[in-house]
């Protein structure tokens, strides 16, 4: 008779509030821990590059600190025509961001990383999501930035909330990436270390 290892822990490397809501919709039991790596760019770095290599940072330096479980790293890069938008931080900012962005399409690379700490292996992916913003007047998105105050938000809209109202189109193979962790891509990754997703007892 044989009997099955007990599964590492599982950590999600982040500080989001919104990582956490969309990882506790698989319903396995998880830790939260914080990563604290430096998020800066790199001269010259791609949109993807930067966004891969901070999901792997971010695992990494958890796992270090926690050897022996599953850890998950995400990082999220917002581009328009190429260049890079970051966290506007205020409403200022904010309202700056979606004015440029307004009637235009803008790239979200979510990237996402699963470390297994029991033989420091890793899986790593990225997933696009192209959406398009709506032409809308500066009123409208004044308004909309003091009811939900993105600010926090790469692009400034939360499209899980009212921002979804400021957005007229979303194509991604994942719609959970475009929040910020990728699930169809998580779910596989999981389950290729082993993790059940159903119990069929």
């Amino acid at each position: 008779m044989t009997t099955s290892l007990p599964l590492p822990r599982l950590i999600l490397a982040s500080s989001s509030s919104y990582r956490k809501e969309l990882l506790s919709r698989l319903r396995l039991p998880f830790e939260v821990a914080l990563p604290d790596i430096d998020e800066t760019p790199l001269a010259g770095e791609s949109p993807d590059a930067t966004a891969l290599r901070l999901a792997r940072e971010k695992a990494a330096a958890v796992a270090a600190r926690l050897p022996g479980c599953l850890v998950i790293g995400s990082d999220q890069v917002a581009t328009l025509d190429g260049a890079q938008i970051g966290k506007p931080g205020d409403h200022a900012r904010a309202l700056a961001q979606l004015q440029q962005m307004r009637g235009r399409t803008v790239v979200f690379h979510t990237a996402l990383c699963l470390w297994d700490g029991r033989d420091g292996s890793h899986q790593l992916d990225e997933i696009r999501a192209h959406v398009r913003f709506r032409d809308l007047p500066d009123a409208e998105l004044d308004a909309y930035l003091r009811i939900e105050q993105p600010y926090d938000c790469a692009g400034s809209a939360k499209n899980e909330g009212l921002g979804i109202a400021i957005l007229e189109r979303i194509d991604s193979d994942d719609p959970t990436a475009l929040t910020g962790l990728p699930l169809i891509a998580l779910t596989g990754m999981l389950r290729k270390v082993g993790m059940p997703f159903f119990n069929l007892e």
